[in-house]
């Protein structure tokens, strides 16, 4: 009966899903040629790019916290209160953009979205969304596991709600661990009440290892006898108790059934190509032979890399739009032409992100799905690392729009201010706001977009001078930092805040000469 009512529901109904955006990357600590552990995320669509900063706060013992809806819209829609827990007595400062993604412990996150089986879908009645989620942890908890406890227990008592897609996924760091977090609601039909709100399960990234999440669950085969990954220990995956009875209920496995049940397939909606799979693993696993168009629901959940990986390895692959690749666009013929000397010539017009429109001009094919796309409102490589004071160890390097031409600055996890221009959007107005920074960054992306052949070597001399001051900068701002954290912890904090600002306000200064350049060479 369940299911009947829950088809039925699903007929009559229809649930928001946003666009299936986001590409997270999670590499463990032995992976990194420095020890790092690496969680990532690109925010890929139109979301609240604003930069926050909560400071740490007392409560009084029994007050209460209200829930909150539109979360990663909330430049441009009220929030809305759906309802509100118990309040501990105190929570840490936590940084948030469109996705909450840090804290002063060093704890960072990422998200994606991971579509799921349309019996999933969630309740009118569940109010925990994925970014409220993260905010508590955020606020509450100083380890990955801790973490993914709470935000389980959390999303089972309170129901998981969507915000931009049925199920949601995660990657979490804490300097020691990587963990890869996926979560679905129980159904439309669900009631606080009614029993578990919420499916969920997470699995360890092993510390030589790191993974990549395109949009689609990676969670692969669970032994029903030992609720394991086989293989896995019970140290390195946790899993909601309910995650079986529900999947029962809901009519995605039969109680008896026999076959392997592969979490991915049974809750999860996994397709047989993901192009940004793909990218990764062949890139960072060369040896792997991955072939291009093969199937990548056979992918593992991790992979060790051929080599160990740099924090900059990741910040230039969220740049990627697949050169050199059967998947490259300018490669595509319709861009080429004979010059009067009889040479083939790549027009300066071509461009690795062309949009519909000149595709449908020029009949080129879909492209397919990138890592830096144009659509991305912002981005973050969170590095952390244990052998440092967390207001030192764990940085997030954030960019923002186009990761394939932004310039991307250091936050650390302490710092307690960014400048009013990064804090602000305003992307509802009809015009180009210069007091947002969003708008340099954007409007250098949408220039260039349109003569890419001239524009993007210009990008590109503003742009790798300043990330390379930046990287160069790291060791001896960081052994300052740390040289002033032994005399006076806020002493440091305020010197990080300071640099990091000072990088913020240079960057979107360039970005803005370099929007006033690019204009006047137009076709």
């Amino acid at each position: 009966m369940r299911k009947i009512l829950v088809t039925i529901v699903l007929i009559l109904s229809v649930f928001y899903t946003g666009l299936l955006a986001c590409t997270d990357i999670g590499v463990g600590k032995l992976a990194t040629v420095d020890g790092s552990a690496i969680s990532a995320q690109s925010v890929d669509g139109s979301y609240d790019s604003r930069l926050i900063i909560h400071p740490a706060a007392d409560h009084e013992p029994g007050s209460m916290t209200p829930v909150w809806e539109w979360i990663v819209y909330a430049d441009r829609r009220p929030l809305v209160q759906l309802g509100e827990i118990p309040q501990v007595e105190h929570t840490y400062s936590w940084i948030q953009t469109s996705y909450p993604f840090s804290n002063e412990k060093g704890l960072l996150m990422g998200e994606t979205t991971q579509g799921g089986a349309r019996e999933t879908a969630n309740s009118a009645d569940a109010i925990m969304t994925i970014e409220q989620l993260q905010a508590f942890a955020l606020q509450r908890c100083t380890t990955a596991r801790e973490a993914i406890e709470l935000m389980g227990s959390l999303a089972v008592e309170y129901g998981y709600r969507e915000s931009c897609s049925r199920g949601e996924g995660l990657t979490i760091a804490d300097g020691e661990e990587v963990w890869w977090f996926e979560i679905y609601g129980v159904g439309p039909l669900w009631k606080p009440g009614d029993g578990p709100g919420a499916i969920w399960a997470a699995q360890r990234v092993p510390d030589d290892h790191m993974m990549v999440n395109g949009n689609a669950s990676i969670i692969g085969e669970i032994d029903l006898e030992t609720n394991l990954p086989p293989g896995v220990s019970a140290d390195d995956f946790m899993i909601c108790e309910n995650y079986l009875q529900s999947t029962i209920e809901l009519g995605l496995w039969q109680e008896g059934q026999e076959g392997p049940f592969v979490w991915k397939k049974v809750i999860g909606t996994i397709g047989t190509w993901n192009p940004r799979l793909w990218r990764v693993f062949s890139m960072f696993q060369p040896s792997g032979n991955w072939e291009y168009g093969g199937d990548t629901s056979q992918y593992p959940f991790s992979f060790k890399p051929d080599e160990k990986v740099s924090v900059y390895d990741i910040i230039e692959l969220y740049r990627d739009v697949m050169d050199d690749t059967p998947g490259s666009q300018l490669a595509q013929e319709a861009w080429f032409y004979t010059d009067r000397n009889g040479n083939r010539v790549l027009s300066p017009l071509a461009t690795p992100q062309p949009g519909t429109d000149i595709r449908n001009l020029l009949g080129l094919p879909s492209t397919p799905r990138l890592i830096g796309v144009q659509s991305t409102s912002c981005y973050f490589i969170n590095q952390t690392r244990s052998w440092l004071p967390p207001e030192i160890g764990a940085v997030s390097w954030f960019g923002l729009g186009n990761g394939h031409k932004a310039t991307v600055v250091p936050i650390y996890a302490g710092i307690t201010r960014v400048p009013e221009s990064w804090a602000t959007v305003n992307r509802g107005i009809a015009k180009i706001d210069r007091d947002a920074a969003f708008w340099a960054f954007y409007t250098v992306d949408r220039l260039s977009n349109q003569r890419y052949g001239d524009m993007m070597p210009r990008i590109d001399a503003v742009r790798i001078p300043l990330q390379q001051k930046m990287y160069d900068m790291q060791p001896a701002i960081e052994e300052t930092a740390l040289k002033l954290y032994e005399i006076d912890r806020d002493l440091a904090v305020e010197f990080l805040t300071t640099y990091t600002n000072s990088l913020m306000i240079e960057v979107e200064r360039a970005y803005w000469d370099l929007a006033d350049t690019l204009i006047l060479r137009l076709p």
